[in-house]
């Protein structure tokens, strides 16, 4: 059964959204996504500064199995990266939720994440 903490948002292609700060959302890809991929080898992730509207492509993430896009929960600019999934990737894997973030996004609208699926949404959306 994977981890889904009840205080995050999520989005039906297995992404997270946490309110950082403010109008700031740290955003990675879920337990059940990784679990899914299996061993995360590679993650290509945007330039400080990028934008995105909501559900564009911001990086990939490439496992032993597969390759994924990574989609954008909410518009906004990016204003931090993960730097240490270019030397660990396997962060991924074992904390999504922690030292596994991608990316921070100061988002255009903060009311936006409240459009995303709760955790008791995306459980039953995972089937859990």
């Amino acid at each position: 059964m994977s981890e889904i903490p009840p205080a995050l948002q999520y989005t039906e292609e297995h992404e997270y959204v946490e309110v950082d700060d403010g109008d700031v959302v740290q955003i990675g890809i879920t337990d059940y996504a990784q679990g899914e991929l299996g061993d995360v080898v590679y993650v290509e992730l945007p330039a400080l500064g990028a934008k995105f509207n909501r559900m564009d492509v911001f990086g990939t993430i490439e496992a032993v199995k597969a390759v994924s896009e990574l989609f954008c929960p909410v518009a906004g600019e990016v204003v931090d990266i993960n730097g240490a999934l270019e030397k660990d990737p396997s962060l991924v894997n074992r904390d999504p939720y922690g030292d596994g973030w991608m990316i921070k996004l100061k988002v255009k609208k903060i009311d936006d994440v409240k459009q995303l699926l709760s955790a008791t949404d995306y459980a039953a959306h995972i089937g859990e």
